[in-house]
């Protein structure tokens, strides 16, 4: 998934203008964007929107963010929401490996309930916004098959150690700049996508398209969404271009005319086998992605 839009699970007209956007995925939001009074509600409208929408032709993934497992809603949004059979849950403020080995638990309990395929439903956890979680980053490999990517975020962080703001002048502060990046080593460690934080400027589209372009050179999947509008932008800059793609596939040829040899050259550059690897990781991306649009 590129592009993964937030939407507020309790509004209606805006969950239906977001299906009809260009994001590969929804977040049909049940945390931060819904008024403690208007928990309940959201809950029934997210899932009469799951339902509504199981038949539709070609439909986005459909994802749900629950309320953290600190919480005492987290089980009440499972217990409604898995019964209208999300694509996937979303974790909130996740602290670990062991957080998601829970929560793959509670779900596997409701899919059995509600005679759902057994290890159906993904996970995405959002995976930095306490202090604790970033010493945590490291133990997400291994701890769910579930589990499909890490996302961070920065607002909550922000609150939690004080700090006034996690941008500066335009830039990320230091300490959102080492969320960020344990984020995308901890996803790399877990074999899973690693997905950037949310561009909260929505009617800068010059801006998000620049933040897409410095995650996708270092090695991010895909970018948290909050508008309809921005879904194209992160969709183009996270698709591996034609040239791309051409080079990499060049590179894997060289590499093969040699059987196993640690190095080869192309174009007169040398390559060795780091080389290789990034050239089949993005070969393994775009066959995904045009996989994805072809389904």
């Amino acid at each position: 998934m590129r592009s993964i839009l937030f939407v507020p699970g309790d509004q209606p007209e805006k969950l239906r203008k977001a299906f009809g956007s260009a994001a590969d995925a929804l977040i049909l939001d049940l945390e931060d964007s819904v008024a403690p009074a208007n928990k309940e509600a959201a809950r029934r409208t997210v899932l009469a929107f799951l339902q509504d929408h199981d038949d539709a032709p070609d439909p986005p993934p459909l994802y749900v963010r629950i309320n953290g497992l600190d919480t005492k809603l987290a089980d009440g949004d499972l217990d409604v929401v898995m019964t209208g059979a999300p694509d996937g849950i979303v974790l909130p403020k996740a602290a670990g490996g062991s957080d998601i080995a829970l929560l793959d638990a509670r779900i596997a309990v409701r899919e059995a309930l509600h005679g759902l395929p057994d290890g159906a439903t993904q996970i995405l956890a959002i995976a930095t916004e306490g202090a604790a979680a970033l010493f945590r980053l490291g133990t997400y490999a291994g701890s769910s098959p579930r589990l499909a990517g890490l996302a961070w975020g920065m607002e909550d962080l922000s609150a939690d150690i004080g700090a006034e703001t996690g941008r500066a002048d335009g830039e990320w502060t230091g300490p959102a700049t080492l969320a960020r990046n344990l984020c995308l080593f901890g996803a790399a460690a877990a074999g899973v996508d690693a997905i950037d934080t949310v561009y909260t400027d929505f009617r800068d589209l010059e801006g998000l398209k620049r933040e897409c372009a410095i995650a996708a050179r270092d090695g991010f999947s895909g970018k948290l969404a909050i508008h309809p509008d921005q879904a194209t932008i992160i969709n183009e800059a996270f698709t591996p271009s034609a040239e791309a793609v051409a080079r990499a596939e060049r590179i894997v040829e060289a590499f093969s005319l040699f059987g196993d040899a640690g190095v080869t050259a192309l174009d007169g550059q040398m390559l060795d086998r780091p080389h290789l690897k990034a050239a089949e990781r993005l070969l393994k991306r775009a066959r995904r992605w045009q996989q994805e649009t072809q389904t």
